[in-house]
């Protein structure tokens, strides 16, 4: 049986026939572009954006200052893309579940994870919730729905899937959203994830933060199409692309994908198209493989000075608002971070919890070994590894001083 889409020649096509538009909203001045109308957004939500994106932007500025200082061990900063994280979770239900990489910390902000939670995480001290176990900016939140952080790449991506399919059979209204940058979509992961998600129509949202660059890879050297959009096409689902720099575009369209998702159990590709002006994270220098020209350029399409122009003009916001938020910001950041420093870290038999309902044997064994290796090697481990440890402690009587093992 033959269709009106038949052929009787070799046709062959590559996808160049179709060009994916760019929604934007906001022009660089903070004026809607010409025929474009703001999403329905009051002053107290436009607000409480604004405000997440410029203490997110703080939060990095003060903790890779702190990292360079040596006072952390690594950090990767959300700086540049403020709008496409934060503008995306401000369009979701509190109680949807955000799975993410490891640069939408702005996320966390925007849901209300405080200043003490992202320092204890940074510092891995007795109050982090993952004990200490995970490298910074691995953060977690079973209260606010957000997913701890895996360092693999791209592992989040089926997930979401596996748990927006949990999330459908529920039928509590709730989705899913996954964020990834371009170069996680190089992944196996990937694929594999828009695949189940479209064969089993469940209802999550594969956010693609495209900044260009995966760490040094740039996106010309990653793929040969149109960007990563155009790849959902294989899987017959929904996808749009949209300014990543228009906080209200990116706004407006994860609101409409996350309608799609819950109400017709549609999964939804966001392209996000935006750029990092930080280096990758702590550890890179992005003066090896992009030019300071092309940074200068992005810089003036900075995120959060596009929308602290719209809410100037709307008179929502002012100039000296902004600037006793960011002294008041910066301040509460440091009083915050010598707080988190100096707490101890977490407690040494918390190395085998929460894994098994009863601690098993063999890991007793290393637990056993481990404090015996202290107490023969004080000097060598933080003095909080002993302190806190009541068994260590209570052998330790022939152990030396702290000042004698050369302090903490």
């Amino acid at each position: 049986m033959t269709t009106t889409h038949d052929v009787y020649s070799p046709s062959f096509m590559t996808g160049d026939e179709f060009h994916i538009p760019t929604f934007r909203l906001l022009q660089q001045d903070g004026t809607l572009h010409e025929g474009a109308a703001a999403p329905d957004l009051d002053q107290q939500k436009a607000l409480k954006i604004y405000q997440a994106m410029l203490i997110t932007r703080v939060l990095d500025e003060r903790m890779m200052a702190a990292q360079r200082q040596g006072r952390l061990s690594f950090y990767m900063q959300c700086t540049g893309e403020e709008a496409a994280v934060i503008g995306a979770t401000a369009a979701l239900d509190d109680a949807d579940m955000i799975m993410a990489q490891y640069r939408e910390q702005g996320a966390l902000v925007y849901r209300g994870f405080s200043y003490d939670e992202f320092m204890n995480q940074l510092f891995g001290n007795e109050l982090d919730y993952g004990k200490g176990r995970q490298m910074p900016i691995h953060y977690g939140s079973r209260k606010l729905h957000y997913m701890t952080i895996s360092s693999p790449l791209a592992t989040q991506i089926p997930q979401a899937t596996g748990y927006a399919y949990g999330q459908k059979l529920a039928g509590e209204g709730h989705c899913t959203i996954t964020f990834f940058g371009e170069g996680a979509a190089s992944e196996g992961d990937f694929h594999a994830a828009l695949n189940m998600a479209s064969v089993h129509k469940v209802p999550v949202i594969f956010f693609c933060r495209n900044n260009g660059y995966a760490i040094s890879t740039p996106a010309s050297e990653q793929f040969a199409a149109d960007g990563i959009a155009p790849r959902a096409f294989g899987y017959r689902m929904h996808v749009i692309r949209v300014d990543g720099n228009d906080v209200l575009a990116v706004y407006q369209a994860t609101q409409e994908a996350r309608r799609m998702a819950v109400e017709q159990n549609q999964p939804v590709l966001i392209e996000a198209m935006t750029y990092r002006l930080a280096a990758h994270s702590s550890s890179d220098d992005p003066s090896g493989y992009r030019s300071r020209k092309e940074e200068e350029a992005w810089r003036e399409k900075d995120p959060l000075l596009r929308m602290q122009r719209w809410l100037y003009d709307l008179g929502w916001w002012s100039e000296e608002e902004e600037k006793s938020w960011q002294e008041s910001l910066r301040r509460e950041v440091l009083e915050t971070m010598k707080r988190a420093e100096k707490r101890p870290p977490p407690p040494l038999e918390s190395l085998v919890t929460d894994v098994y309902a009863d601690v098993t044997p063999a890991l007793q064994r290393q637990l056993d070994a481990l404090k015996t290796h202290i107490r023969k090697h004080p000097d060598a481990y933080p003095k909080g590894a002993q302190s806190l440890d009541p068994d260590v402690k209570a052998a330790g009587s022939e152990l030396p001083s702290g000042d004698e093992q050369g302090g903490a």
